[in-house]
């Protein structure tokens, strides 16, 4: 088999070590191995990257294995060309130095497909945007928390206000955590279009509401608070971070639906350089968001999708789901168009990866989104478009002779 890296070295990397496989040329056309196990350790590690370099390595691959990879990573950029290897790639498992063998000789000879790794002001900017996630998720989860307990005190605050964390519900709330029980006098704290549901707003309210139930809201609402002040400052660091990319999210923003913080999550998740995917077709499935491929004996199986990055994927289909709700769009033409046949999930998954494919184009080309508009559909079949409805008419017992507007 040919060998394409000559000196070439394969971890397997653990928590509190990495055994490495260094292979170098030897007498003849058998190559030498030399095994050596390191610490995770910075000063550890980087007597790890000194032996590389005195051999004259030049590649180094090694398995993903959930996140005790990226110190090994971060030390050896830049010294040698890295390729991180997704694990089912690799399948072999006996001891950590057969693992490391196995790896070292797959690598030589060009064997191992390396996962995307974004440079090193994405990945910072991803680990903002993905924490700034992770506090959004716990603010919905205390939010649901407080609904849980007003619905223990028979409180219907939500069956009234459409947001209980509006305006009016963190007003009512706040009374309620400080010992107001008068259903009316809590029903009078409503503001804008909520007055005009009073009276519902005031039977609501009449709940049997113990000391417990005063106290756990009082708790939550603080909570949230925290939540709060904590997600405005890391939008701040966001934001600053976001200065270098501002063009490509202003770019990112044309599209329908996408809005700010989509557009910082977008971009910290596939960055701004699209020459790391062969095309628009790779970077979709390596975002989960094409037809799964399950063929056997000319047989389609399932087209259903392949995991992918679910972070890409949530915020897609979020603004997915916004874009289908803009009437004069195309992805309002399109989510309906597939909904009617194919159900409202898969049809919004469609939409994500529309919107995906056109995320990457825009980054790639530089360009600005530019609508198709609703009726594209229409006028791409439109004879088919026409023949569908003659017959539907005739199915209703119509006779109709459809001429052109110019002739008629």
């Amino acid at each position: 088999m040919q060998v394409l890296h000559e000196r070439c070295c394969g971890l397997d990397v653990h928590k509190t070590k990495v055994v490495a496989c260094l292979i170098t040329p030897g007498k003849g056309d058998k190559p030498q191995k030399e095994i050596r196990t390191f610490g995770t350790t910075t000063s550890e590690l980087n007597l790890l990257s000194d032996w590389l370099s005195t051999a004259g390595c030049t590649h180094v691959a090694m398995e993903s294995t959930g996140v005790y990879w990226k110190p090994v990573y971060y030390i050896l950029e830049g010294n040698f060309e890295l390729l991180v290897v997704n694990a089912k790639d690799i399948k072999h498992r006996k001891t950590d130095v057969s693992d490391a063998e196995w790896i070292a000789e797959l690598l030589r000879h060009g064997l191992l497909k390396s996962s995307f790794i974004p440079p090193k002001p994405i990945r910072e900017l991803r680990d903002l945007t993905r924490h700034r996630k992770t506090l959004v998720r716990e603010k919905t989860r205390v939010i649901n928390r407080i609904q849980k307990v007003l619905e223990d005190a028979n409180i219907k605050l939500a069956s009234v206000a459409s947001n209980v964390m509006g305006a009016s519900g963190r007003a009512i709330l706040k009374a309620l955590a400080q010992g107001a029980n008068d259903p009316y006098a809590l029903a009078e704290l409503a503001k804008g279009s909520l007055r005009s549901k009073l009276p519902e707003l005031e039977k609501a309210l009449a709940g049997v509401a113990e000391s417990h139930h005063r106290f756990l809201p009082q708790q939550h609402l603080a909570h949230i608070d925290f939540l709060e002040q904590a997600i405005a400052r890391v939008e701040a660091e966001i934001e600053e971070r976001m200065r270098p990319f501002a063009e490509a999210a202003e770019r990112l923003m044309t599209i329908p639906g996408v809005k700010k913080q989509a557009a910082w999550t977008i971009i910290a998740e596939i960055g701004v350089d699209m020459g790391v995917f062969p095309s628009h077709k790779h970077l979709a499935s390596w975002a989960g968001l094409c037809p799964g491929n399950n063929e056997s004996a000319g047989k389609r199986k399932t087209g259903r999708t392949r995991k992918g990055n679910p972070w890409l994927q949530e915020v897609l289909v979020e603004v997915a789901w916004a874009a289908s709700r803009s009437r004069k769009t195309y992805f309002f033409a399109q989510y309906h168009r597939l909904a009617a046949r194919r159900g409202k999930k898969r049809a919004l998954v469609a939409v994500a990866h529309s919107i995906l494919v056109i995320a990457y184009h825009l980054l790639a080309k530089g360009t600005i989104y530019s609508e198709l508009g609703p009726d594209f559909y229409d006028h791409l079949n439109h004879q088919r478009l026409l023949k569908y409805h003659l017959r539907r008419l005739a199915e209703l017992g119509y006779r109709v002779t459809a001429e052109p507007e110019a002739v008629a």
